[in-house]
């Protein structure tokens, strides 16, 4: 009797489903890691453990010693490794974000988004730099009260205007909430991504940070280039025009079909 043959008898329907999830969860912790600093660390810690085999295969007392303690508090070890990435995929369970369908995301007003394509065009070509951020399904209330409230409309002369050099709100991030700018002015964690370009300054290195710790949406303008990209999952999509930022945000903040000439939005989880 062949191999196949007896696993196929001793198999069991529960079996399957138990595989079958195991699968689901490995596949989504590889997507969550996939080109993050956290890939490293967990091909780093393969690595350990292939070393501990070899330890226990040829008995070498010394290391097997040192190996062992430090398997006793593996799990320890692996949440303060990975909490920015458990952190995220925790939130993605809490809060139903569509992890395996796209059938419960919200439509967006088309007049939001023109508002804030034609406020960020205007910005980029007279290169006043600027960050703006959308909130998704994870909740950034604590970025919110790193700023001001405004509780406004979103409407373009409001988001050039805060821009301003000589606006008080014109260093950080305006957070955009549902259909309102919640608030402006806000502080935005920095990248901690020692593989990022060097050239990147610190509004592009504050994009990435929430992107990397959140589901939101940043967009930029460089006040150097006035160059526009849109920051999601960690990665930049450059947007050589209004057109492709429309399309970008429509893709993003309205579940619409992106362009096949586009680059394609690498999510972290599958949608």
């Amino acid at each position: 009797m062949s191999f196949l043959e007896v696993l196929y008898q001793q198999m069991g329907i529960k079996d399957v489903v138990d595989i079958g999830v195991v699968s689901i969860i490995l596949y989504q912790i590889l997507r969550i890691v996939q080109g993050t600093r956290a890939l490293q660390i967990l091909l780093g810690l393969v690595l350990v453990l292939c070393l501990w085999g070899i330890g226990l295969y040829y008995k070498l007392y010394s290391l097997n010693w040192i190996l062992t303690h430090f398997f006793e508090y593996f799990v320890l070890i692996f949440i303060i490794l990975f909490q920015d990435q458990l952190r995220s995929a925790l939130a993605s369970v809490a809060t139903g974000r569509r992890v395996f369908f796209g059938v419960f995301s919200r439509k967006r007003d088309t007049l939001e988004i023109e508002e804030i394509v034609e406020a960020t065009s205007v910005l980029s070509k007279e290169k006043i730099g600027a960050l703006i951020v959308f909130e998704r399904d994870h909740g950034l209330e604590n970025i919110i009260n790193t700023g001001t409230r405004l509780n406004s409309e979103i409407h373009s002369d409001l988001i050039y205007s805060i821009f301003q050099s000589s606006s008080p709100l014109h260093d950080g991030a305006i957070l955009i909430q549902g259909s309102k700018i919640a608030a402006a002015g806000c502080f935005l964690p920095l990248s901690n991504n020692v593989e990022i370009d060097r050239h990147l300054g610190t509004r592009h290195r504050a994009a990435l940070g929430i992107s990397e710790i959140s589901d939101a949406i940043v967009v930029t303008v460089s006040e150097e280039n006035g160059k526009m990209n849109v920051c999601v999952d960690g990665s930049f999509y450059l947007c050589s025009n209004e057109n492709q930022l429309r399309q970008y945000l429509k893709h993003l903040w309205s579940n619409e079909k992106l362009d096949k000439n586009l680059k394609p939005i690498q999510q972290r989880v599958v949608e």
